[in-house]
């Protein structure tokens, strides 16, 4: 074959192929989220979820979120390193509401070692985590329910560490002396 042929193929390859492209996929007939339809009664192209309809695994961590896991040195240490990476940088190494992003201007969370903090419930702190308040973002999404409750119990723990009587941990004692 000779090189002005194969030039001229090589230039009609590309026409010929993009010749062959149908427009179809670019214009499908379909319908938008928020447009309207004549195809439903009620106007609307969005349909509601069926009645009962449930995200795969939400069960899974429905289930897991009503239910606090037994607090063990295991769960405390998944609590520690959760809180160091996902609210040590607001509320402080020692749960003061001093962490670096506060430093730098942003408003103060409340010091977990306040009275009203140590006397909610378990549950609160779990949903606060979950749901999030005031200027705190949920961390449903970053944070699983399992590890929500690891830094629960985490949180709990900084509390009794600063506040803890020896009423509280009777085994210190000795160490004391």
């Amino acid at each position: 074959m000779s090189a002005r042929r194969l030039r001229i193929l090589l230039t009609l390859l590309p026409v010929l192929t993009l010749a062959g492209c149908k427009q179809e996929m670019t214009q499908q007939r379909r319908q938008d989220t928020y447009s309207r339809s004549s195809i439903w009664p009620d106007g609307t192209a969005a349909r509601p979820l069926p009645e009962g309809a449930v995200a795969r695994g939400d069960l899974d961590r429905d289930a897991e979120a009503a239910t606090p896991p037994e607090v063990d040195a295991a769960l405390l240490a998944r609590g520690q390193e959760r809180f160091a990476i996902n609210c040590v940088p607001c509320h402080g190494a020692a749960g003061d509401g001093d962490g670096m992003v506060v430093r730098r201007g942003f408003p103060h969370p409340p010091s977990y070692h306040t009275q009203r903090l140590r006397a909610v419930q378990p549950r609160y702190l779990f949903d606060v985590i979950t749901n999030g308040y005031g200027v705190m973002y949920s961390y449903a999404t970053r944070v699983e329910p399992r590890d929500r409750w690891a830094i629960v119990a985490y949180i709990r723990a900084l509390q009794l560490s600063r506040h803890a009587t020896l009423a509280e941990a009777p085994e210190a004692a000795s160490h004391l002396q």
